[in-house]
Parts: structure tokens; sequence; C-alpha cells
């Protein structure tokens, strides 16, 4: 009876002028932006649009990195960055420009994303920054040359073919690994944010999932994958995508160290020395874009404001309870609070329905009435005559103490009994709370059974059967399977 359900759960994420401020402060950012105001006529830049060899060292004093062995690095490193964000607007060198013929320098000015860092929308400036961790992606999947001499021919090209590199494959796995970090964050939210065991990480990706001890193969295959991100997550670190604790360089003195780390969570008593990493809120913006990029259902809470209340019953449908409330919440802020009665009646009228997902939105209306507030009566009360609605309508009012409420029907008591089983069977919840349920509505009435099969609701049937699976009393369990037979056959008739 289930609804198609997205493939990831709803995330949180923060405000966008709170994530703007975060992308603005990720150091690798910051030094882009030093670097584009301090770029001028007299900067120049090679073929590749790199800042020449010779105005490195001016460039790392500039950013305060003279005295690090690193410094140069670092500033070519920021240097691109500001070159790929459109910071910086790069012109090509002339071909034969420069002496004996060979080519001459590029110019470089200032780009027209710089003054949006200042003057655009939170919106512009994550937009720049998003172009930024794709840059810094692209260079976390780049091969790793230990010596690019060896790649050079005879004739001065280059052997692409021996870097053994499959580019797609690589971003592949990378952003395997971001989405398994991904999940496992919005998992961590609800029991306490932690930082995730960098071997864990890479076991997620190459243990299969039904493998009980690991062979040598695949924990060397582990190993040599955590000392892979180690690299990439150290170059994904100043974008502000992760907070990373690297791998303990001491345990890498003795070769095959790193492989006994992938089977050291359960035994070494300081896990933390082999690598732990943490999304930022940052990161769980820009892990979600680009997830949204390459077609991915990943959603936020806040995706539904201000759409019908079909939309928020349907999106809801699967959403973990908490994130459910936060999401029916901002949708009635929509409203305010004199809209407390359109917005009760546009929620049930979206309820209404005898498709498969009928009980679960009714269910979700329910639980967004009790958000709704007392004002929303009006509109509760006008539904108690409606066959579908009545019974919850009912339920909302004497949960309030509401003044005359109107005795149910027979026939609509046992209708909202089957409705409320199908909701709860279809939302997958607890197994001791969906048998507490059961019982506790077969025991309200004598002779539930003999009469529950001659509900007129399309998911009678498959209710009963349920029943008597599930039902702890072995003679009610018989009289549940009997009534289901009598249902299928009422319906086939």
């Amino acid at each position: 009876m289930s609804a198609e359900r997205p493939s990831l759960p709803p995330v949180r994420l923060n405000t966008e002028a709170e994530l703007a401020r975060d992308a603005l402060a990720a150091p690798l950012f910051v030094r882009a932006v030093r670097l584009a105001r301090w770029a001028g006529p007299d900067t120049r830049v090679g073929a590749g649009g790199e800042l020449v060899e010779d105005q490195l060292p001016a460039a790392a004093e500039h950013l305060g990195l003279a005295a690090d062995e690193d410094g140069a690095a670092y500033a070519s490193e920021a240097w691109r960055l500001a070159v790929d964000t459109g910071l910086l607007d790069v012109t090509d060198p002339e071909e034969g420009e420069g002496e004996d013929g060979a080519d001459g320098e590029g110019a470089v000015t200032t780009g027209e994303n710089l003054a949006l860092l200042t003057g655009g929308s939170p919106q512009d400036v994550l937009a720049i920054w998003l172009d930024g961790l794709d840059a810094v992606h692209a260079d976390a999947t780049a091969p790793v040359l230990d010596d690019f001499a060896d790649l050079v021919g005879e004739d001065g090209s280059i052997d692409f073919d021996a870097l053994d590199w499959d580019p797609e494959a690589e971003a592949e796995f990378l952003d395997g690994v971001l989405g398994n970090l991904y999940l496992l964050t919005l998992a961590e939210n609800a029991a306490g944010e932690g930082p995730v065991p960098l071997p864990a990480l890479a076991a997620s990706m190459i243990v299969p999932d039904d493998m009980g001890e690991p062979t040598d193969d695949i924990l060397e295959q582990v190993s040599e994958a955590m000392m892979r991100l180690d690299d990439q997550f150290r170059l994904l670190e100043p974008i502000g995508i992760v907070e990373y604790r690297p791998v303990d360089e001491a345990l890498l003195v003795e070769e095959g160290e790193a492989a006994d780390a992938s089977a050291a969570g359960a035994d070494d008593e300081d896990v933390t020395r082999y690598g732990m990493v943490k999304l930022t809120p940052l990161g769980l913006y820009g892990i979600r874009a680009r997830m949204l990029e390459a077609g991915v259902d990943a959603p936020a809470v806040g995706d539904l404001a201000g759409k019908g209340a079909d939309a928020l019953l349907d999106g809801i449908a699967h959403y973990p309870e908490s994130a459910a409330r936060a999401e029916v919440k901002l949708w009635l802020a929509g409203y305010g609070a004199k809209g407390a009665v359109a917005a009760a009646a546009e929620l049930l009228a979206a309820a209404r329905g005898t498709d498969e997902g009928g009980p679960l939105r009714r269910l979700h209306c329910q639980q967004a009435l009790a958000l709704a507030g007392p004002e929303a009566e009006p509109a509760v009360r006008a539904v108690l005559g409606d066959p579908e609605l009545g019974g919850l309508a009912r339920v909302w009012l004497a949960e309030r103490g509401a003044a005359d409420v109107p005795a149910p029907p027979e026939d609509m008591i046992f209708w909202l009994a089957i409705d409320t089983i199908a909701a709860q069977l279809d939302a997958d919840g607890e197994l001791d709370e969906l048998q507490g349920l059961i019982e506790g509505l077969s025991a309200q009435h004598s002779g539930f059974f003999d009469e529950v099969w001659r509900v007129d609701h399309p998911a009678t049937a498959d209710v009963l059967e349920a029943m008597g699976r599930l039902h702890s009393d072995k003679k009610a369990a018989k009289d549940a399977r009997k009534a289901a037979f009598k249902a299928r056959s009422r319906a086939g008739g």
C-alpha cells in the first residue's frame, strides 16, 4: 500500500543568509577573495590562467603565508579558485609574443562576481561558492602524480594512458562517499551529531552488505580507499564542507600499518587516529545541491511551503515525525493566524480519496490539524457528516474538549478503525505500537470481526489479514483471518 518514497530523508538546512556567511568564511574562499582584490594591471598569468611562478611569493605574502613552506602552493590554489569562480577574468597570452617567439603572458582583470560577494544576495554568494566547490571537487579527484616526468615522452607529449586514471570513476566514488556521509549525518541528527570514522566511511563503499568477515583483499582495498580519502578530505576541508581530522601520520611509518586501520574500529582504543570527518551545515547544503543537479531526490524541510495541501500531505507521507512537524509548521505559517480555517479546509479537502495513499494522507492531515490550533474548529465541524473525514473530525474535537460533538454512527467507527490501521501499516511504524493499536481497536467493540468485514473501504481485506498476522490472541487472529476471507469474497462479488 506504500506510495513512492523519496530516496533520501529530508534535511534541515540553515537559512541562506547563514549559509552565505559560512561560505564567505571558508578559508580557501577567503584567500581567493583576497587575491582577487590584490590583483592589478601588473599581475601576470600563464597559458592556463595560473599565476606566474615569480609572483607566487608576493601572493603568499599578501595572504600572510610567506613563512609557510607551502605558502606558494596555497596561494596558487587560492588563485585558481578565484579564476574558476569568476572573481577574476583572465586574458589568454598571445602566441609568439614572448622572448624567442615563445608564448607571452596573459593579463587579469576583476571579475563581475567579485562585486556580488558584497553587493549581491545570499543566493548570489552561494551560487559562486558552489562553483568553487565544483572546482575543488575536480581537484580532489585528479590523479596523484608521484613523478610527472615519467609521463612525458621524448617528443614532449604526455602519456595519459600511463596514469591509469578514470575521471568518471574517481568522481563517482567520491560522490558516493559524500552521499554516504550525507546519509550518516542525517541519521546522526536524530541522536546527536558526531563525526564519522574514516575507516567506516571507506568500508561503506568497499565492503559488500552481505559480507560477514572481510577478506584480506577487501581490507587492502579499504585501506587504499582510506588513504585516498585522507588526501581528498584535506583538499575539501578548506572550502568549508567538512570538518576533518586527518589520519595520524605516525601510523603510516611502517608499510602495511594503514591496512590494519580498516579493522581497527572495534579493537583500537583511539579510532580517531585513523581520521574523523563531519559534514558542516554548509556541506549539507553543498552536497544536496550536487545531488539535485545529478537528478537525485534529496528533499529539504521547507520545500513544500507555499505548495498546495495535496503536495504537503503526499510529500510528508514518509518523513520522520520531527521533519513532518517542521514542514507542516512552515506550511501553516504561510496562512498566518487568521487563515487557520482556510488552511484546515484545504488540508481536509486534500485528505479525501480512496486511493492507496488516502489513509496515510488522512493520518497526516489529523496531525497537521493538531498544529493548526483551535481556530481551525469551524472547518473541522464542517466535515462531521463526511464518511471519510467525519471520524477524524470527531477525534480532533474530542481531544480539545469541544462541546456538542455528535456520536459517530457504527459504520463510521468501523471505517475509521480500518483507515487508521491502514495508515499505520503504510507508515511502517514500530511493530509493538502497531500491534497495540490493532488489539486496542478490535477490543473496543464486541463482535468486531463479525461486523468489520462489511466496511466499504478499499483496504479492508488487507487490514484484516494484517490483524490476523499480528494479533497476539490466537482466537482473535483466527477471527481476523476469517473476516479477511469474507471481505475478499464480498469485494470479488
